[in-house]
């Protein structure tokens, strides 16, 4: 009975120390307030990095975006090729493109012999104008040089066009005139045995000769074309005009032109004329280039009969802005092999690119030729030097 009532106790009080433990929030071990046991309250994960709050995935540094690949610029398709432009569209060469710089001619003048310092001269490149091309130019200063003409006269002052001189050879003038420079002049004809000059020729400020005043047309109809002249006035001034004389040697210059040769020229016809005069002059034609413009007015001058549009020698003036003057002869009719000439449209573009701003056609064909201290450039077409009615000089 004892031992029972022992038995009885010990589980009584076993009973009791369950209960204290569940029922007294102060136990030693629980009492302690979340917050002071750095230890172990789920430490909100070392309050230093608190979770950082799961540091927002740190948004995975944005991946920088992942940049998409710079989407592979999509291969940029290729930057379709730029599509090559082709080329400038390829210009096809024009052929061997007209451009014709002065610095592609190149310079002879020593050949020669000797020549003034303000006087050169120079041959082409082997092409203009995308032909094959035997030319030479001779330039003057003509702030140091003169340029001169040699012309015959016509009959008794008056106006038929017709001489008694006697037509000469480039080389007979040399002889006479002994200058460095020597080109064909204006137009001419003959008649049976009579000679007539067709241009214009003025010397020492006196009408030697006048342009020829009519021509027909393919009905035989007299028509009236102003024609070219290229001059010096007495100031000194260089420039291309077109020119008109009437019965009283009434000599019209125009800035324009006759674009109605059904009408003859007068005081206001094409256009409002003035007093034509220079100290030196040359006539011929077609006018190739008026105040840096291309003109070829061949058509208005009416000068079907020199084949303006076939390939032919030429010789021409003209004028650079700087007062360089230009004297121009290129060959032509196969005397160097495959070397059949220019059009008048192409010296004027040959003009242009050696700086003209004032430029007229000489009489060309046989009559062409330059000499420089008497000795020949081109091959004349004709196998030989024509008898002319007048030259130009360069002195």
């Amino acid at each position: 009975m004892f031992i029972r009532n022992i038995f009885f106790v010990l589980s009584l009080l076993c009973m009791i120390s369950c209960e204290e433990v569940k029922d007294y929030p102060w136990n030693p071990d629980w009492n302690q307030s979340e917050s002071e046991t750095p230890g172990e309250q789920e430490q909100p994960e070392e309050p230093g990095t608190p979770e950082q709050p799961e540091q927002p995935e740190t948004p995975e540094e944005p991946q920088e975006p992942e940049i998409p690949e710079e989407p592979e610029e999509p291969e940029q398709p290729e930057e379709p090729e730029v599509p090559v432009e082709p080329e400038d569209p390829v210009i096809p060469d024009t052929p061997d493109a007209p451009v014709q710089d002065a610095a592609e001619w190149m310079d002879i003048t020593e050949q020669f012999g000797e020549l003034p310092s303000y006087i050169s001269v120079r041959i082409s490149p082997s092409t203009l104008e995308g032909k094959k091309a035997v030319a030479y130019v001779a330039v003057a200063d003509m702030t140091q040089a003169q340029w001169d003409i040699w012309s015959v006269r016509i009959k008794d002052g008056g106006l038929t066009e017709e001489t008694t001189d006697a037509f000469r050879t480039p080389s007979e003038v040399y002889e006479t005139e002994v200058c460095p420079i020597i080109i064909n002049g204006g137009y001419f004809y003959y008649s049976g045995s009579r000679r007539f000059t067709a241009s214009l020729a003025v010397r020492n400020s006196e009408a030697l000769a006048y342009n020829i005043g009519y021509e027909y047309d393919d009905n035989g109809k007299m028509r009236y074309p102003a024609r070219a002249v290229f001059r010096e006035s007495a100031d000194g001034i260089f420039d291309a005009c077109w020119t008109y004389v009437i019965w009283d040697k009434t000599n019209y210059m125009y800035s324009v032109p006759n674009d109605d040769p059904t009408k003859q020229p007068s005081a206001t016809h094409p256009a409002v004329a003035e007093m034509f005069e220079a100290k030196t002059a040359i006539g011929g034609g077609p006018v190739l280039i008026k105040d840096g413009l291309f003109v070829d007015s061949y058509v208005e001058e009416m000068f079907y009969g020199i084949g303006p549009d076939t390939n032919q020698p030429r010789t021409a003036v003209g004028i650079t802005s700087d007062d360089k003057m230009i004297f121009f002869v290129c060959e032509g009719r196969e005397k160097t092999a495959g070397v059949y000439g220019l059009t008048t449209a192409d010296v004027a573009n040959v003009l242009l690119d050696l700086g003209c701003v004032e430029a007229i056609n000489l009489d060309g064909g046989g009559s062409s030729c330059m000499l420089v201290n008497g000795q020949e450039t081109i091959r004349v077409s004709d196998g030989s030097q024509r008898s002319v009615a007048s030259t130009l000089m360069l002195k």
